[in-house]
Order: structure tokens, then sequence, then C-alpha cells
């Protein structure tokens, strides 16, 4: 059946084939429409060369030469120190920066002022205060959108905003005053007064309670505040502190300047700024005679001064010093705000944390003895309320709080806890309570506690596991342990699954083993997270085994690391890491953070820039020689199968043409002969009919010769009678035999009869003009005919007037009747002309092959990376420049790094190693379609991929809870038997 489609009631022409997708571009798959559909689909969701920025800030050359550094390590083995070699690395370079700087300023004769963390200077630059902002990291925080040209403006607060963007603009909450230094607002400042106690601790107007939770755990075992800070000279002005980040130890200066809550009694009391309204109710109420000094001894003198985090007694300055570092650390205050207290107790002593939910622990009795009963020992314990909701309190305990696990003691049979809420109020009004009737002097005494409320309280076991629902346990590592570390980059795919490239370690002596998979803290560099989020997990393996040993993953709250504690035999394992990545809308990329502060924020910019490319730096992948090769094997071969593809693709269509061309060359050939064949019969059809109808008037018109025939005077008519000729006839006798009248020749009768085209003029002439045209054509008169002729002439007048009708018929015709039109002119009675055949295909060179290649790579990208492409397009809100654009390719890239704690014994020496540590990359590439042909070389004797590509697929087992599990199990089961 012919279609319609084109209008024109013929076939459709065939549409051109569609481009072969390169095998960068489009995984394989089956040859059907609908599965094309889906893999171009992906092939545009996925970027074509997945890749993250690490390197932000132009020719950092700091990170390169860490970066080749670490690389140097890596091909060693990974870094392999003890737990204590780092921290005294970081702890002496931390003493001789802090004693450099003294030297400095009594040389000078000058106090400490920082000028990375200014505080004063920050405070009064009106425009973007740095110390207390971070940089934004979604275009909510900025009041241009992508599209503008506005850059580096903070958004300003609307009425009726959605929620999340106001709870995104926290910073404009952190609102100090005055900047003052310690001398200043203490009246006998001391750094300790009686050694660092979790009562000291008072959390101030930063969202960093996690950060205080953590600070009281550490107060409660003695030493490891002062392992954090390791230098100072009050005198100057400078602190040094140091903290764990990614697996090491680093340092930090400050000087000792402070935020205040109140402004100071100078300042302007314009319209134009923050009013101070303390200054003008102070100056109605005070009338002395030093109103200004009066107002800062009210206002501005010790701990109750401060803004942020201060200490119980009025003249003790650890902790907020301590703060101070730590938000330096990460960039500004605002980048502490919100955490959990297991991450700040890691970055304080530099061990390793795991998270614990209540409703998952097994056996209670056995988390008492071996957990709670191990805190400031082995381990140290934070915990809090409200996972996922919540809000007020119940019983005095506070929903979305941490709290720090102070002690555990088992009374007179009772099993209690010693908690502390790091607000220094706010405490527990049930069982064990102050003031219950469970307590007796004895007990208080056993305890040593005391009543009050400093946020201090002692609650039951039982009572400890239904009003809490989270534990952070934090293992702590003395001088007995080791460790080993190495990071890398993964390319993230949209389905989380194990990933390709892994981890494998050797371990060369039995013991506890504490395995610790992390990714970086972008706490450090706030506002280049990226629009990726990513979730961790692994699986640990003994080599050549299929089953694995042991998984560890990230829960829904801390994802900065995950880790497994266990006792390992020597040998050798393999890690398989596990990443979920997700994406948030309205994220910025570090370009775009860097396009928006670039003119106004370009110390903050450089300063986290510079965070960032030292952390990005220890994961820069350095290929082997082995992989460069193999890669580019793999690449020739992939590019040569392309090729052979789009060949192969042209001969066919090629081919496909010229049987088309055959077909319709047979088609043609049989029409024009039935055309001839029917044209044929016409053309005999039409000469028979005419010779037919010659015939017939033939006759007819000797009939009528004969009734026309004079008669003579006896009656039979045979007297002769000379017919007129008209002019301009060629001239011939008639012969008048019998009354008929017959031409001198065939020929005369073909020359004189007239053609079909004036056939009807014949038929048309008028008679009653006969008489005029023959004495105008000069027919012979009657003086020129004898007398018996002309008495037959009279005769024939009497005869024209009897007989009229036989007169204007027949008198004046001069031969016969005209003949029928002859057949239709044109045809030849022969075979029509021969056809051309159509010509074989001709092969393709390598010129027309490079030049498909080109433009199939150019159609192939069009279709995928354009919206003119066969997809769907995005609805309104979703992910790109607007509804209806192109998305933007999924482009998810985490770095990750393995830690290996592991035991050490004193007879090992100090520069044994005992784990070696490596990463695996797939350097061998293979195809599927290939996996035939290498398993029968590979029997051969002529190649080994496929036991490399069989290993390889063992090693990715299925979980064993995954419900693709049995099915997996059952294929395997068959392929071997």
């Amino acid at each position: 059946m012919s279609s319609k489609a084109d209008g024109k009631g013929g076939p459709r022409p065939p549409s051109p084939p569609g481009p072969i997708f390169p095998p960068h571009l489009l995984p394989r798959g089956p040859s059907n429409p609908a599965q094309t559909m889906v893999d171009l689909f992906w092939a545009r969701f996925t970027a074509r060369n997945p890749g993250k920025a690490t390197t932000l800030l132009p020719k950092n050359e700091l990170a390169q030469r860490l970066s080749k550094r670490t690389a140097a390590k890596d091909l060693a083995g990974g870094d392999t120190k003890t737990t204590s070699t780092s921290y005294e690395e970081a702890a002496a370079a931390c003493r001789e920066k802090v004693a450099q700087i003294v030297r400095e300023c009594r040389r000078v004769n000058q106090k400490y002022r920082d000028p990375h963390f200014d505080l004063d200077y920050d405070l009064k630059n009106v425009g973007h205060p740095n110390c207390l902002r971070s940089l934004g990291s979604s275009w909510a925080d900025y009041s241009s959108g992508p599209d503008s040209g506005t850059e580096g403006s903070p958004a300003p607060r609307r009425k009726g905003r959605p929620k999340k963007i106001q709870e995104g603009e926290r910073r404009w909450r952190l609102n100090p005053r005055s900047v003052k230094r310690v001398s200043d607002i203490f009246d006998d400042p001391k750094f300790y007064i009686e050694g660092p106690t979790a009562n000291d601790i008072r959390q101030g107007a930063d969202g960093d309670c996690w950060f205080m939770a953590a600070i009281c755990a550490l107060t409660n075992k003695p030493g490891l505040i002062e392992r954090v800070c390791v230098a100072r000279d009050e005198k100057v002005g400078v602190y040094g502190f140091v903290f764990h980040r990614d697996g090491e130890w680093i340092s930090e200066i400050i000087d000792d300047k402070l935020y205040l809550k109140k402004p100071d009694y100078e300042e302007k009391n314009s319209a134009g700024s923050q009013r101070n309204f303390d200054r003008l109710l102070w100056d109605e109420m005070d009338h002395r005679q030093d109103p200004d000094e009066h107002y800062r001894k009210t206002f501005q003198r010790n701990s109750t001064a401060l803004y942020f985090a201060q200490c119980e007694h009025k003249n003790e300055t650890w902790l907020p010093l301590l703060e101070k570092a730590y938000a330096k650390a990460h960039g500004d205050y605002a980048a502490i705000d919100g955490g959990f207290t297991g991450e700040g107790i890691e970055d304080l002593t530099g061990g390793v944390t795991s998270e614990l939910f209540t409703a998952d622990i097994l056996d209670p009795e056995l988390f008492w003895k071996d957990g709670l009963m191990k805190v400031n020992d082995e381990y140290l314990f934070g915990c809090s309320t409200g996972d996922w909701r919540g809000f007020g309190e119940r019983k005095g305990i506070q929903e979305l709080h941490a709290y720090s696990v102070l002690e555990a003691r088992e009374v007179d049979g009772h099993r209690l806890v010693l908690l502390k809420n790091p607000w220094g109020r706010g405490e527990w009004q049930g069982a064990w309570s102050d003031g219950s009737k469970e307590w007796t002097p004895e007990r208080m005494q056993k305890l040593n506690h005391r009543f009050g409320d400093d946020g201090a309280f002692w609650i039951s076991y039982k009572d400890l596991l239904r009003k809490y629902q989270h534990f952070d346990r934090t293992r702590l590592f003395d001088d007995k342990w080791k460790v080993t570390s190495m990071w890398t980059t993964l390319n993230v795919s949209w389905a989380p699954d194990y990933h390709d490239t892994k981890f494998a370690f050797t371990l060369e002596k039995s013991g506890p083993v504490v395995i610790v998979l992390s990714q970086l803290d972008d706490r450090y560099f706030r506002g280049f997270e990226g629009p990726y989020s990513f979730g961790i997990g692994f699986r640990l393996h003994k080599a050549g085994e299929k089953e694995y040993l042991v998984r560890a993953q990230t829960t829904y709250r801390m994802t900065r690391s995950c880790n497994v504690e266990l006792h390992l035999e020597a040998g050798e394992y393999t890690v398989l890491v596990r990443i979920d990545a997700k994406r948030t809308d309205g994220k910025m990329h570090p370009e775009e953070v860097i396009r928006q502060n670039t003119k106004e924020r370009r110390e903050k910019l450089l300063r986290i820039a510079m965070s960032y490319d030292l952390a990005h730096s220890k994961a820069k992948i350095v290929k082997m020689p082995e992989e460069k090769e193999a890669r580019e094997k793999h690449e020739k071969k992939q590019n040569e199968r392309y090729r052979q593809k789009i060949l192969k693709r042209e001969k066919n269509e090629l081919q496909r043409q010229y049987q088309q061309e055959c077909r319709r060359f047979k088609i043609e050939a049989k029409k024009r002969a039935h055309e001839f064949a029917w044209t044929k019969r016409h053309h005999e059809k039409l000469e028979a009919k005419w010779r037919a109808a010659e015939e017939a008037r033939q006759k007819e018109w000797e009939r009528e010769q004969a009734e026309m025939r004079p008669a003579g005077r006896n009656g039979r008519g045979d007297g002769k009678c000379k017919l007129p000729i008209e002019k301009g006839q060629p001239e011939a006798e008639a012969k008048v035999e019998n009354g008929n009248s017959v031409p001198s020749s065939s020929t005369d009768l073909g020359e004189n009869t007239p053609s079909a085209s004036t056939n009807d003029t014949l038929k048309t002439d008028v008679v009653e003009n006969d008489a005029e045209k023959t004495d105008n054509a000069g027919i012979e008169t009657q003086e020129d005919l004898p007398a018996d002729e002309l008495a037959g002439k009279t005769r024939h007048r009497h005869h024209h007037r009897r007989y009229p009708h036989y007169h204007n018929n027949h008198h004046h015709r001069r031969g016969p009747p005209p003949p029928p039109p002859p057949p239709p002119q044109g045809f030849e009675d022969s075979e029509p002309e021969s056809m051309m055949p159509p010509c074989s295909p001709l092969e393709v060179s390598e010129a027309e092959l490079d030049s498909m290649v080109e433009e199939n790579e150019r159609e192939a990208h069009r279709i995928i990376h354009t919206d003119r492409g066969p997809f769907v397009r995005p609805p309104p809100g979703a992910p790109g420049p607007g509804p209806g654009g192109p998305i933007f390719p999924w482009n998810a890239v985490a770095v990750v790094g393995l830690r290996i704690y592991y035991k050490i014994d004193d007879e090992d020496g100090e520069g044994k190693e005992g784990v070696k540590l490596k990463v695996v990359r797939p350097i061998l590439y293979y195809d599927s379609e290939s996996d035939d042909e290498c398993k029968d070389h590979h029997e051969k004797g002529e190649c080994d991929e496929w036991e490399v590509k069989k290993e390889v697929e063992e090693n990715k087992v299925l979980d064993i809870d995954d419900s693709a599990k049995d099915a997996i199990e059952e294929v395997e089961g068959r392929a071997k038997e």
C-alpha cells in the first residue's frame, strides 16, 4: 500500500540514517528505537567528561608542590606515621610560629595584630564582614541572579521571603557591636583558672552547641584541652592552637581581639548607622563625672560582655580564644554554625567517631559495659535529641540540641550517666534530677554532685535511652597506634553502586584495625561545596574471596566519614567504595562563586580558595605509565571499531540504495514494455477502424457518382460530360464509364485527398455560393460546350430545381469524399530504447571516511547536548538556564580518602610499616563485544585480559540484602553449570 503522507500518492522516500553515537558519548545497548531513546537520555543526562576544579587560584604553586609530595607518598604505599607523629609536628610548628611572632612584636614594641583575621577592621568594614560571614553558595545569597550583571552584593531581606532563604541568611543574625583586646575586657585575665573544666563553658550567640559539647567532653579527660592550646604569649597577645583536619593536624595562630555585645561609648549615634540606644539610656540615667568609663565597666567588662562563647569565671579566657581559633581555621564564625558533636571531638582529638542510633542498639547491656563505662578512657561520648524534628523541651531536655556525656557510674545498683548542657543552664527534671527523691547525702558524696542550675545533671541509663535518640562515640588513639592514609578522586554516577576504583592494602600482622573512609571536610571552604553532596560507604573483602567481611556506611546525619573496627588476620584486603550523590537545585558551582565575589571580597576569596586548593591537592590522580599505555591502546581500539561501524553503515546504505535503484530499474523497464504493448494494440485498432471507414466512404462515393451520372437522349446516359475543373487543382480528365468516375491513378487520389485538418472545412462549404465560386474560378462557360451537351446542361438545371438537396450535396463534388483522419502520429513499430542499469556501489576512501566520522560526531553531539534532540524538555523549575532549556549534565566528582589505624608492639621499629596501601584503578579497558574473542585468545595463551575482567566482575558482588541478589546468583549458578 502506497503512503499518502507526502501528498503525491507515491511511496515515501526513505529517511536518512541517524548518527552512530561514539563510545564516549553513548553506552552500547540493543539497537531498537525505544532503547535508543533511553540511551540518548542518559547520554545527555551524564557529562561527557566528568571533572572537578581542583585549583581555584591562578598558578597556585603551593598546591602544586603539595600535590607532588602527596603523589610521591602514594607511590611509596601511602603516608604512614604514628598517630602522635602528625600532632607533634603540628604542635612544634605552632610553637615556632608563636615564638617568631613574639620576637617580631617585641622588636617593634607592638602587640600582635592578625592581618588575616582582624576582627576590629572587619567589623568597621560595613560592606562585607569577612570574619562573620561565609561566601554564599546559593543564588539566594546574592541579590543578583545567574544572568544578572550585579556581583557580590548580599541579598536584602524582604518581607514574605521563603523560609528556606531566610534560614540561609543566618549570618545576618551575627551582629556584634564592638571589638576589644583581652587586656581591655578583663580586669585580671587568666588563660586557665583551676584548669579547663566543663563548668567553665557557656555558649554564645553562635549556633555551635555541637562544638561546645565536644569541648565539654574533652574537659573531663585531663590533658586533652592542653593538647589543643599549645602555645601563647598573653602579654603580646598571640595564641597558637592545633586542630585535626582530613586525617592530619594543622596549626592556627590568632591575636587576642574578641567581639563584644555592646557598642563603644564613642560610637556614632546618627540615623545612618545602628543607633547606640545603650548610650542614650546611660546618659539619661548616669550623670557622673566620667560616664564613658562607667559605661565600659558596666557593659564591656569581663566574660559576660563577650558576644560569643565565654567562661563561667569572669576572668578566664581559654574558651573564647579557642572558639575564635576554630572559627578562623574554618574561615569565619558562620562556618561553625551547626554540626555534630562527634565531628567536633574528632577535630580536637584526632579520634574516629562512630554514629549510633538508640533504636539500633542490639544489646543495651553490652552498650553499657563496652561503651559508656569506658568513657574518658578509650572513648568520648556525645548525645543529642530531635534528629529530624522537634521544638521546645521535654522535662528540661532541649530538642534539637547537643549534650556531652561526662561520666557513667553504678551506685547502689543504679546505672547513672552525667550529662552536660553547653548552655550552662537547663537540666533534666525527672528521676535523679536536682532535688529529686532519689538523692541522699551519701549518694551526693559518692557522685561528687551539688545542686544548682549549671547545666550538669545525672540521669538514669534507662531514661537516657528513652530521651536521647543519637550517640556519637569517638575512639581515642595513643602512641601505640599507627595510621596509613591515601586519597583519590572518583567520578560518581547517578545510580549509586560500588565504584570500579578501589583501595587495596596488605596487613603485615594480625591485630585490631580501624578502617575509616572519609571525604573532604567542606566546612573549611564554605561556599565552594558545589551543588553535589555525598554519602559514602565501603565494603571490606578478603583478597580472592567473593563474599565480603563487613560493611560500613554513613547515616542520615554525619556524612563526613564512616568507619568500622574489627580484628583482622594478616593478609591482603580490598575496600570497595560506594558513593551516593545528590544534586541540590540552586547551589552554585565554584566558578560561579568566584565570579560573584571577585570584585568586592577579594581577601575572603583568596583565603577560602587557598584552603580549597590545598585540600584538593592531596587527591590529584597521578597516572602510572602502564595506565597511560593501556588507556591509549583502548582508545585506539575503540576509535577503530567506531570507524568500522561508520564504514559498515555507509556501505550498507550504499548497498541499500543500489538495490533500490535495481528494483526501480526493473519496475520502470516493465512499465515501459507494458506501455509499448498497450500503445501498439491501440494503434492497430485505430488503423483498422480507419481502413474500414475509408472503404465505406469510397463505396458511398461511388454510389453517389452512379446516381448523379447524366442520362443520354436515349435515357441511358451514354453521352459524355466534361466536368468543370477548378483552377488551382491538378488537371485530370474524368473517365465516365457506366456513370462511375474513376481517378486516373491511386496517386492522384492520394494527392487530391484533403488531410484531416482540412476535412471539416470542405464539409462546411455553402452551396449558395457555388455559382460565384465557379465564375471566379474560371470554369468553362456554355459557349465552349457542344449543342448536345448544352441541351443536357439545361436539363440539369431543371433537375437542380426539382431536387435542390441533391444539388447542394453532390453536384459540386470534385473528387471522392475525404477519408477519415489518419492514425495518431509519432508511433513507431519498434522496441523501446534500452535503459542504463544502475552502477554497483564504489569503495569508500579514507578521506571520505574521515569526513563521515566528523559529520557523525557533530550530529551525535547536537542530538545529545542541544534541546533540538529527541528529549523531553524539563519542567519549569528544573535545573538549567530556564524552562525548556538544556539540562545541566550530571557531573558529580568526590574526593575520598582511606585511613587504616592499627596497633604496633614495642618490638616494632619506628620505621617499620605494618600496612601497605594503594589505589587500584581499572587500567585494563575492554569491550563487551570482544569478550568471546578475548576469551578464545586467553585459552590459546595470547591474552590475559579475560582473567582481569572476570576478577573485576567477581569483586563487584551485590550486598547480601540487595533485592537482586537471588536473581544474580541464580544466573551465575546456571553459568557455572
